[in-house]
């Protein structure tokens, strides 16, 4: 059986993490540090934290700017739940916008109509790890009659004066829009290092910060230390130095990475650039060489001259099928050995979304791409043979299912 995903983990990434283990520090510590540091250097962020999730990142930066009942937070219909869930969970009210069909990110356009005064964060969503137009974005929240609308709850949002871009970059970590990488295109980026992401740390994130003056992005990472560890202003550490005396001036979250897993993300960074980008990007381009003039097949797009995926996802269209075809034809696909995925299945569609009112029906275009979606395998050691025989029991399967043969 080809795994859908599967984590690069060889002689390199052991010895870093025994390393660890033998150095006596596997909490957060000095590993932690030098992983921010070079992810500052690598996205071109002005400050980084890394957390034990992207989804906390997410929430802590929800409540940092003060995301509460009242509120609305808006959020592409077709995304993971976790990036709405967070802003349940602050009390606020996710606003659901449908997607572009060609590239699955949110609908500009459509985004435009839903601002109003009670709106505080728009929450693009880099599908696949296609960046989404920043610019666009950007320059709308900065308009004047877009910020006549904002209406501050808090000194920080008074600060900002203007609805914050807080970007769900979980699957874009290495992609680039107009020349820049992600993580440094919006006042705030959020990574996801979790076991199915290109670069992977087990379970982790990061939340980069590109606020704009006057905050100052390096004392807000170190009060994001703070929040991140139940508000105590001294972690494990630093309270080894000789002062261990320590105060808890915020009733903070428990979110911190350890130095364990900044270990794998330490190997998997200083290879990403050269090796592990450049392998998805063969598997990817392999895909499409292989699908594109078949009528059966709508490739993804992932690239042009403005835009650079990190191959995080292959979005495989089935063309002319309902949610019932595509499914049978994953079913087949499997039993002929490859395991492939869907994403993601739109918000409305879930049981907790549907009992907030959510309909289906309000996100066509979401609905549309969702409902003949095919995830691909792409990881580091698919090998060339297994990526032929993806193709080959894809065609198949499709071909068995919507043309009888």
């Amino acid at each position: 059986m080809i795994p859908f995903c599967t984590p690069r983990i060889d002689d390199k990434t052991i010895a870093e993490v025994v390393d660890t283990l033998k150095g006596g520090w596997i909490t957060t510590g000095p590993k932690t540090k030098l992983f921010e540091k070079k992810i500052s250097e690598y996205t071109g962020a002005k400050s980084t934290l890394c957390l034990n999730s992207a989804s906390a990142g997410l929430e802590l930066m929800l409540r940092w700017f003060g995301v509460g009942p009242g509120d609305e937070v808006i959020v592409p219909a077709y995304t993971y739940c976790a990036s709405a869930n967070v802003v349940v969970h602050c009390g606020a009210v996710p606003v659901l916008v449908d997607i572009d069909e060609k590239t699955f990110n949110l609908n500009i356009s459509q985004l435009k109509n839903l601002v109003n005064k009670r709106t505080k964060v728009i929450m693009p969503v880099d599908i696949a790890g296609l960046p989404c137009n920043y610019d666009e974005i950007n320059n709308f929240v900065n308009s004047p009659a877009v910020k006549s609308l904002f209406k501050p709850k808090n000194e920080i949002q008074k600060t900002l004066g203007r609805i914050l871009i807080l970007s769900d970059s979980a699957h874009s970590f290495g992609a680039e829009y107009k020349g820049h990488k992600t993580g440094s295109l919006c006042d705030i980026s959020v990574f996801s290092f979790h076991a199915v992401k290109n670069l992977t740390t087990a379970e982790g994130g990061a939340v980069t910060l590109n606020l704009p003056n006057p905050f100052d992005n390096e004392e807000l990472y170190k009060f994001l230390c703070v929040l991140s560890l139940h508000g105590q202003n001294k972690d494990a550490l630093a309270k080894t130095k000789g002062n261990w005396r320590y105060d808890v001036i915020t009733a903070g979250f428990k979110a911190n990475m350890t130095d364990i897993q900044a270990s794998l993300g330490l190997v998997e960074l200083e290879r990403y650039e050269s090796e592990t980008l450049p392998r998805r990007k063969q598997i990817f381009d392999f895909y499409t060489e292989s699908f594109k003039n078949n009528k059966n097949f709508t490739v993804p797009f992932y690239e042009d001259e403005n835009y650079k995926s990190s191959y995080h996802v292959y979005l495989l269209r089935v063309n002319n099928v309902d949610e019932a075809k595509r499914d049978a034809i994953i079913q087949e696909i499997y039993e002929n050995g490859v395991s492939v995925n869907v994403h993601f299945q739109p918000l409305p569609l879930l049981s907790f979304y549907k009992g907030l009112k959510y309909k289906m029906k309000d996100y066509p275009q979401a609905y549309e791409n969702y409902k003949c979606e095919i995830s691909l395998p792409v990881y580091y050691v698919l090998s060339d043979e297994d990526a032929a025989k993806v193709v080959e029991v894809v065609k198949t399967a499709v071909a068995k299912i919507i043309e009888n043969k």
